[in-house]
């Protein structure tokens, strides 16, 4: 068992408001979760959605097999844009999601930086390599004889945002400077 923990609530609800800057426009999300997703993960969401103005909709995926027919539900339900909450199943199906959100003209942000590096619009997350230390340092105490119990639950400290710029011209995207300026990197 992992003790560094990769979210934190609030990171839904900073998903949401990024989404948001990087298209103001945008009034109804899709947010796609899963049957197993935290109910403080939609709350959390639905409590930014109501500060940020915008009507969600919100899809419970039971897997991957059912991407394409919530894809097709959420344009069918006049969703501009899409958010996908930690599910693990988006982790290992990001290159397809991405497809599937550019074929339905939806920006879409996810918290992996590899979302936007398979295609997709942004991601937001916790810095990767910093999780990875973190958990080799707690590993090294467990083999050193301290009980899994007695460590700390630790949350990520440092959080990168990655714009692909190709997705956002290819979605006839204009992303704010402003964004654009608080990106750790972007993709040309």
């Amino acid at each position: 068992m992992f003790f560094v923990r990769l979210l934190r609530e609030p990171l839904c609800g900073k998903l949401l408001e990024l989404l948001k800057e990087a298209v103001p426009g945008v009034t109804r999300v899709a947010v796609l979760g899963s049957l197993v997703t935290p109910e403080n993960y939609w709350r959390e969401t639905a409590v930014a959605a109501q500060l940020l103005g915008i009507r969600l909709h919100p899809f419970k995926v039971p897997g991957p097999d059912a991407l394409d027919s919530t894809f097709e539900t959420a344009a069918n339900e006049g969703a501009d844009a899409l958010l996908l909450l930690p599910v693990i199943f988006f982790a290992m199906n990001e290159r397809r999601i991405a497809e599937l959100a550019l074929h339905g003209k939806l920006p879409a942000i996810f918290w992996r930086r590899s979302f936007a590096e398979a295609g997709g619009l942004m991601a937001y997350g916790p810095y990767r390599p910093d999780l990875w230390r973190r958990t080799a340092a707690l590993v090294g105490r467990i083999l050193k004889g301290t009980k899994p119990a007695d460590l700390p639950v630790e949350q990520a400290m440092r959080f990168e945002l990655v714009i692909n710029l190709k997705t956002a011209k290819a979605l006839g995207l204009t992303i704010p400077p402003s964004l654009l300026m608080l990106a750790d990197e972007v993709i040309r």
